[in-house]
């Protein structure tokens, strides 16, 4: 769960006395082994300030895989797990830019930041002060604990962000595009239900119907519980699904009801939807094994990613792809032979090979991975891939060399 950080928390870790304190104790390791021992020396100097500034450098260190510049901000752990890394909510700001928005859980100020840099207006609100004077810590601006924003809400004198206490399921402001982003656990596990979503799922849409709408979701929520009418936006980052998003129809472009966004760190963006071809061919495998990015998978984009780069299929029902090339920003791997699946012919087909480190991938068919490499017990000195797949009613193996081209 974390420390519970208090108002108390929040102003004294902001003041020029926390900020330095902050300074002296990232000078700490605060390892999993050294813990115990840097807390109580951080305890002699700073009292009951200790706990709170420990969590705090420690919140920080983690925040740099997924945010683009957290030395100065604040935390909770909770609200750091659920913080939309930086580079997809630049992505979804620039879908917004222009537009005066409303993020109605804002939490500690993530979106936010990203949405005040394209967005003339833009007001967060959320039912946790705690947060709210974080987020406000965060954004560099000052907050003072109101009912709710009110339609007239368009900025504040420090930058173009409005931070107020609301309800989210209660509308506060009006001319704006709503963002959500529901709480994803319910009795402290993960949920892929709609329903049990924080706020759920089914009461926001309901609550601003006949609004531009935009709400993150997992991407292994179940979609087919919804009755949406606008676009399904499933988003990966250096080939992490990071998330869904659904967006309203007037958010959506004409004709999209799903799109693929395949982002990486590096700034490079591609993008796919279901109002692009997705007529293949069929045909044998061909030299390459392609496993399409994970947002493309969930998005159910395959054949149209597959016609984008002349791919076909190696099953009509599994997400495997096959062709003469690999396309720039996919992993692919090289068919070095096809082989039946049984475990005496691939052990002897890897020993004939000289295979010794062995990733094995499959799709389609019923196979743990580490338990049939302790069968294999490949021993040589080549790496290769072993994909394991279904074609037609057959189980078969392909043993391929990888090519990772994620970052071309």
């Amino acid at each position: 769960m974390g420390y519970g950080f208090t108002h108390d928390d929040v102003g004294y870790l902001g003041s020029a006395a926390g900020r330095a304190a902050l300074t002296e104790v990232d000078r700490l390791p605060l390892t999993p082994t050294s813990l115990l021992k840097d807390l109580e020396q951080v305890r002699r100097v700073y009292s009951d300030r200790a706990a709170a500034l420990v969590e705090t450098v420690r919140l920080r260190r983690r925040a740099t895989a997924k945010l683009a510049d957290p030395g100065g901000w604040l935390f909770t752990d909770d609200a750091l797990q659920q913080a939309t890394p930086t580079a997809v909510a630049r992505h979804r700001a620039a879908r917004l830019a222009g537009r005066a928005v409303h993020d109605v859980t804002c939490s500690i100020g993530a979106e936010l930041v990203e949405l005040a840099s394209v967005c003339p207006a833009v007001v967060g609100s959320d039912l946790d002060d705690v947060r709210l004077a974080i987020a406000a810590h965060n954004l560099g601006q000052r907050w003072f604990p109101v009912a709710e924003p009110g339609p007239s809400a368009t900025g504040s004198p420090t930058r173009n962000v409005v931070l107020a206490k609301a309800d989210a399921l209660r509308p506060s402001s009006a001319d704006t595009v709503i963002i959500a982003d529901p709480a994803r656990r319910a009795d402290g596990r993960r949920t892929h239900d709609p329903a049990k979503l924080q706020p759920p799922l089914p009461d926001l849409l309901a609550a601003y119907r006949g609004r531009d709408l935009a709400v993150k979701c997992a991407p292994g929520l179940d979609f087919d519980r919804l009755d949406w009418a606008g676009e399904i936006e499933v988003v990966s980052l250096d080939g992490a699904v990071r998330e869904a998003c659904l967006w309203s129809p007037g958010l959506a472009d004409a004709g999209v009801t799903r799109r693929a966004t395949v982002l990486t760190s590096a700034g490079t963006r591609s993008t796919l939807t279901d109002a692009e071809p997705d007529d293949i061919a069929d045909g044998a495998p061909g030299d390459w094994i392609i496993d399409p990015d994970g947002a493309i998978v969930r998005a159910g984009l395959v054949r149209h990613y597959a016609a984008e780069h002349g791919l076909w299929q190696l099953d009509p029902r599994i997400a495997y792809l096959t062709g003469p090339r690999v396309p720039a920003g996919t992993r692919g791997f090289r068919i070095i032979d096809r082989l039946d699946y049984r475990e005496k012919t691939l052990r002897a087909e890897l020993r004939r090979h000289d295979c010794g480190p062995l990733e094995i991938l499959a799709r389609g068919v019923d196979v743990d991975p580490d338990r049939l490499r302790r069968t294999l017990k490949p021993a040589g000195s080549q790496p290769f891939t072993l994909v394991i797949t279904r074609i037609g009613r057959a189980p078969t193996a392909f043993l391929c060399t990888a090519v990772d081209a994620r970052m071309r």
